[in-house]
């Protein structure tokens, strides 16, 4: 996973919890459900690319000898 892939699914995570936020306090149904929407598919992409790089090899836990 390079640097500019994590950086994108972290800056998707922190947008979908700004925009739900902002739902919660301005009663936006709509704008809460699209923030909840945006931050769920950033951990989804988050937690699919630290299982590739698993298998890969790259893992924190895992070593290559």
């Amino acid at each position: 996973m390079s640097f500019a892939d994590k950086f994108r699914d972290k800056a998707q995570v922190l947008r979908g919890r700004i925009k739900r936020n902002t739902g919660e306090v301005t009663g936006s149904r709509r704008l809460e459900a699209e923030g909840t929407a945006d931050e769920i598919m950033g951990n989804l992409k988050q937690a699919g690319e630290k299982i590739k790089d698993a298998f890969r090899g790259r893992g924190n836990g895992r070593r290559r000898y």
